[in-house]
């Protein structure tokens, strides 16, 4: 949960996430350079950038284990509630419906890009995670387990150390153009 905050270069640069507050549905076309990018929302709205606290969040488990030499996976189980404190969020049970509502925008958001990562060019379509998964709840029926499978594009972004270091209080910004 101490992990210091990570967040990878490639969705930094190109701008992935919605900064609305309510469900965004278009589709969004970005070309630079040689790299261009489809972003198709599901019918949940596309992924916003408060929802990508958990790709940080992922990221930043993942780079502490490689950094103390443990092997790491694609697939990244934590306890919601420290998902939730680590990302300044609320631990109601609103704040863990609005965990599962990211978690599904997140994996109905869906990339098309030839963006380089990891060293490799690959032209392919994606969502932001590949899935989520609750492993258990309490008697309260509050998640306790979750586990999220991020991209083989993003994993592999994380592999080759193409992430930079978040201030820890970019959880405390409110604003998603702030965020951005």
């Amino acid at each position: 949960m101490g992990a210091i905050p990570k967040d990878d270069m490639a969705s930094m640069e190109h701008p992935l996430f919605s900064l609305g507050t309510r469900p965004d549905l278009r589709i969004l076309r970005y070309a630079h350079n040689d790299t261009q990018i489809e972003v198709t929302p599901s019918v949940r709205g596309l992924a916003t950038i408060h929802d990508k606290d958990i790709l940080i969040f992922c990221i930043s488990q993942l780079m502490a284990a490689l950094n103390a030499g443990r092997a790491v996976a694609r697939a990244v189980q934590m306890c919601a509630h420290d998902l939730l404190v680590a990302t300044n969020r609320d631990t109601s049970g609103d704040g863990y419906q609005r965990l599962r509502d990211a978690f599904e925008r997140l994996a109905g958001t869906r990339i098309s890009t030839n963006q380089v990562t990891g060293g490799l060019e690959v032209t392919s379509g994606f969502g932001l995670i590949e899935s989520w998964e609750i492993i258990r709840k309490s008697r309260g029926g509050r998640m306790i387990s979750v586990s999220v499978t991020l991209s083989e594009w993003l994993f592999r972004a994380v592999m080759a150390k193409s992430v930079l270091t978040l201030n820890r209080a970019y959880f405390t910004l409110r604003k998603p153009l702030e965020r951005r």
